[in-house]
């Protein structure tokens, strides 16, 4: 199970694309990978159709392991762990809170 989330900005740690950063656009959870914008780019041939009447070579993202990427803390601008946090509201409700083991800020998306 994977803490990460659509929207969230990413920083590749391992493969091909180290260093690279982007917006996760899917997760696919049952498979444990995640599309991430900009990383991990293919050429696919395709031959022509009513959607594209020329065809040709197209480029699209693919998915990587979720374990290749870390999320970005907004306040530290730098790569970290995630945690969860059980934060009392003030009706006394309880929520679960994602938080970056770097800064200890809470993450909200």
């Amino acid at each position: 199970m994977t803490k990460l989330r659509k929207n969230d900005k990413v920083k590749v740690i391992a493969g091909n694309n180290k260093g690279k950063e982007g917006k996760i656009l899917k997760i696919y959870r049952s498979t444990d990978k995640v599309i991430v914008e900009g990383v991990n780019i293919i050429k696919r041939h395709t031959r022509p159709s009513q959607k594209n009447p020329q065809g040709g070579i197209t480029q699209k993202e693919a998915p990587i392991q979720v374990s290749n990427v870390m999320l970005i803390d907004p306040k530290a601008g730098e790569p970290t762990r995630l945690g969860m946090q059980v934060i009392e509201e003030a009706e006394g409700k309880k929520k679960r809170m994602r938080y970056g083991k770097k800064s200890g800020e809470i993450i909200i998306s």
